[in-house]
């Protein structure tokens, strides 16, 4: 991770924080409150209740190692820090802390989530747009049809390893698996390198003694995988990266790659764990979805709303003195986005029981130009894949009492450790799955050709032939009539 030089430090770097500045705030109940350690890790949810009654919309937090910083918990306030890059910038490099020694650079695990990297989010302006541009193009490269057939594949695949059994523990064996499976293939990466790549890449969020080791492991695998694809270009991310206009180098490449990675993995594994958490535990979630009231895909957004994959979304450094939510925030403070607070707060959901599944303006992607540009695919994976695993068991339920399943969270996220359920078992049906079609060739001048249709392959029931849920999916009835006989 690239250490900023002295050159872009702002004027009120130095040895002590600048005056008005968390960092002059003391510690505890009435100053700046760990974002680490037990209370976060526990219940995040009522850490930021807690931080958002004592300071209001934006409080003084401190990350691992005592690092100052502001969480800003409104949600108003979150979308005014995300929609205005002037003066909130994404460059690391603004914050003071570097020089005033407030950070190792050399040890702290915090170095992989705020250190300054070649990638659009640590840029802002033409270069911003420049890098950007280059990941948007790689990733609506492919059809969604087609990452539907990828994803159904894979799904079935997995689901097979385990349906026979009657039970299963959902985490290992399907959330974290199905959007490693589909990303390492997206990336161009080979799918036995896949498990030992995505647990370094989940690593990182957790800010322990390993992050930099992890880190470092990433890189060097993205490394490797750009060199391969700069001699044999693929129908892959890392290939159209390359080729873009923009003409990125080798090392920007690699960290888009090493972007879309932990982004598209910790937000994607966390939704799909977090919704079927809700199938199997709640019941008016449940049977919405089996009435008809909430379809799947609105089921994802839902969930979004309540429990967001990444919790917390560094960063934001200011440019200059502003004020914000009623606190004065100073040239290169570190603001940290409370997408997870922002979702529930009272301003703009003053009855967190109303459904909201409908509606898209959640936090959950975060907002303004650095707006997640690959929530399209992480919302395909979630839909088809849990749409596939309740299509096939639909008598799916939780095999463990619902006290008993427990949380692993850092400052960033929260991840739900294991999900055991129980179900009828059933015979495997992989093999009537047909494989996924070629990529079309590329036509210079002209639009690109439609891919010809397949012979047509024994359908998984309650899809069609490209992977899509039928008009009016069956599973949703096949519940209902289920729930009404029980």
């Amino acid at each position: 991770m690239t250490v900023p030089p002295s050159e872009h430090a702002t004027a009120t770097s130095g040895a002590i924080p600048p005056p008005g500045c968390p960092a002059h705030t003391a510690t505890g109940t009435d100053g700046a409150t760990r974002l680490y350690g037990a209370a976060a890790e526990t219940d995040p949810m009522g850490l930021y209740e807690k931080l958002r009654a004592a300071h209001g919309p934006v409080a003084p937090v401190l990350l691992d190692g005592d690092v100052r910083a502001w969480l800003v918990l409104g949600y108003l306030e979150n979308r005014d820090v995300a929609s205005r890059p002037t003066q909130f910038s994404r460059d690391p490099r603004v914050w003071h802390g570097w020089k005033s020694g407030e950070i190792d650079p050399a040890t702290s695990p915090l170095v992989p989530m705020i250190g300054w990297r070649p990638d659009c989010v640590c840029a802002d302006g033409e270069e911003h747009q420049r890098l950007r541009g280059a990941v948007t193009a790689g990733l609506s490269q492919f059809d969604h049809r087609g990452i539907r057939r990828d994803i159904t594949r894979f799904a079935h695949q997995l689901i097979d390893t385990f349906c026979e059994s009657g039970e299963a523990e959902l985490v290992a064996r399907f959330t974290e698996h199905l959007p490693m499976l589909t990303l390492t293939h997206l990336l161009g990466a080979s799918e036995e390198s896949g498990p030992k790549l995505v647990h370094a890449a989940r690593d990182l969020f957790k800010a322990t003694e390993t992050s930099l080791a992890s880190n470092a492991y990433v890189l060097e695998s993205l490394e490797r995988l750009v060199v391969a694809k700069r001699s044999r270009p693929g129908h892959d991310i890392a290939s159209a990266l390359m080729a873009h206009p923009a003409n990125l180098t080798d090392e920007e490449v690699q960290h888009h790659l090493r972007l879309i990675l932990l982004a598209g993995y910790e937000t994607t594994a966390n939704l799909m764990s977090n919704v079927l958490r809700m199938v199997v535990t709640d019941p008016r979630f449940r049977g919405s979805l089996a009435g008809g009231q909430m379809t799947l895909p609105e089921a994802v957004e839902q969930v979004l709303w309540d429990e967001p994959p990444l919790m917390v979304c560094p960063s934001r450094w200011a440019n200059g003195d502003t004020t914000l939510g009623g606190q004065e925030i100073k040239a290169g403070d570190m603001l940290l986005l409370g997408l997870a607070a922002g979702n529930v707060d009272q301003a703009i959901r003053p009855d967190p029981s109303t459904p909201v599944h409908h509606n898209r303006a959640h936090l959950s992607f975060s907002a303004g130009t650095h707006e997640c540009p690959g929530q399209d695919i992480a919302r395909i994976i979630a839909d088809t894949g849990i749409d596939i695993l309740l299509t096939r068991l639909p008598d799916i339920a939780l095999a463990v009492p619902e006290e008993s399943l427990t949380w692993r969270s850092s400052t960033w996220a929260r991840h739900l450790t294991e999900l055991p359920v129980k179900f009828d078992p059933r015979s495997p049906k992989a093999d009537e799955v047909q494989a996924p079609l070629p990529a079309p060739p590329t036509q210079s001048g002209a639009m690109p050709a439609a891919p010809a249709r397949p012979v047509a392959a024994p359908e998984p029931e309650g899809r069609t032939s490209d992977g899509r849920p039928a008009p009016r999916a069956s599973w949703w009835r096949r519940v209902g009539r289920r729930l009404r006989r029980r």
